[in-house]
């Protein structure tokens, strides 16, 4: 086991395309807000590990690629939507067989921790050492999750509804099993994860959650990947595309349910 807490960043790389599958092409979504030019980890397009040719050669060998997402405006942060944005501009790129969708403050503790797709979801980030390495419940879906992208699309994707902070996870987790799907997780110490400490600046906790979840399988089909409408700006260089988008509610119509 390799603890990254205290490894510098390109080791930090390395423990991440090590953990990549190399018979599927991978993308890797991840989104930024606020303490995106300060962070270090593996997510930071803007750290110069970025440009070496060492890890161009390491993209090139994994088929893998990286998305970030960047929330701009004055609504509060919607990590659902910006995942949905962000699917949807991969697809116009390549061919992907697996969606790895992972949380800028997420580091694995563990290099065996396998990044694939397999028959049905995946809940890698299953031991996070801020609830103590357990699950704070069985349905608990949050921090690092992988899908194909057949299994993406038939669940419709993220909800979009869910403004700040909470709920979403929860919701994927119902449209996973509305659609016919288990979610699988990594045995013993391989789900291990260090969550690294940030304050959720500018995010509000969304009240409105639990009414949200009571309605996920009336919800399903009408709200996710199938009523969104956005605008990007889209920066494209050699090793990720980031996309910048300015989200608000009418950007998802819902019709009544």
């Amino acid at each position: 086991m390799i603890i990254v807490r205290s490894l510098p960043t390109e080791i930090v790389y390395s423990i991440l395309l090590d953990s990549f599958n190399k018979k599927q092409n991978v993308m890797f979504l991840s989104l930024h807000q606020y303490f995106f030019n300060s962070m270090s980890c593996c997510t930071n397009p803007n750290h110069p590990y970025f440009d070496t040719s060492e890890f161009v050669f390491l993209l090139d060998s994994y088929n893998v690629s990286f998305v970030f997402c960047l929330k701009t405006g004055t609504q509060p942060f919607n990590r659902a939507m910006l995942f949905n944005v962000g699917f949807k501009e991969a697809m116009k790129d390549a061919v992907w067989d697996c969606i790895i969708f992972h949380d800028v403050d997420h580091l694995p503790e563990n290099d065996r921790n396998y990044y694939g797709c397999g028959e049905m979801p995946r809940h890698f980030a299953a031991k996070l050492d801020k609830y103590m390495y357990i699950l704070p419940y069985n349905e608990f879906f949050g921090g690092v999750s992988g899908l194909t992208v057949e299994q993406f699309k038939k669940i419709n994707g993220f909800p979009n509804a869910f403004w700040g902070w909470g709920g979403e996870d929860d919701d994927l987790w119902n449209r996973v099993h509305y659609a016919g799907y288990n979610v699988t997780r990594p045995e013993g110490d391989l789900g291990k994860y260090k969550s690294i400490p940030h304050h959720h600046r500018g995010e509000v906790q969304f009240l409105g959650r639990y009414k949200l979840l009571r309605y996920s399988r009336e919800r399903q089909y009408i709200d996710g990947l199938n009523n969104l409408i956005y605008t990007p700006k889209i920066l494209v260089s050699r090793l990720y595309k980031n996309i910048t988008v300015n989200l608000i509610p009418e950007l998802a119509p819902v019709r009544d349910y």
